[in-house]
């Protein structure tokens, strides 16, 4: 079990703290709701997508002898109104260093399998897109 402990910092802002490493991460609300333009609860999450799908893709090409380091994700989040206001969709091109999937095994199905991909699947639309270099 991880801990994650947060403070009101007043002004639309937050701050948390994950416990084991005491790492902190500030949040403000989004411009169209009475605040800055700072990090956005909602763009952690799309950040924790495409981190999470990197990790399960690291994983699968460890496994495999293969290098991943210099793999990048880009993620577009999109929010939605209706019914609430929530992540409407995200969509996530993923660049992979190697020249094929052949050499990460095919790990592209292995991303969709990240839990937070598994928690807010039928929640929010997602699309995957692999381009190899």
């Amino acid at each position: 079990m991880i801990e994650i402990t947060g403070t009101y910092e007043g002004d639309l802002r937050c701050r948390a703290r994950h416990g084991p490493s005491d790492a902190e991460i500030l949040t403000d609300a989004p411009v169209d709701n009475q605040a800055s333009a700072g990090v956005l609860a909602t763009d952690l999450v799309a950040a924790s997508l495409g981190t999470c799908v990197l990790t399960i893709l690291g994983i699968a090409a460890k496994k495999r002898g293969v290098a991943l380091a210099g793999a990048r994700f880009v993620v577009t989040k999109e929010m939605v109104a209706d019914p609430r206001r929530r992540i409407g969709s995200s969509r996530r091109p993923s660049s992979c260093r190697p020249r094929s999937p052949k050499r990460t095994g095919g790990t592209g199905g292995r991303a969709r399998t990240c839990p937070l991909t598994e928690t807010l699947r039928g929640r929010v639309e997602m699309t995957f897109s692999f381009v190899y270099e």
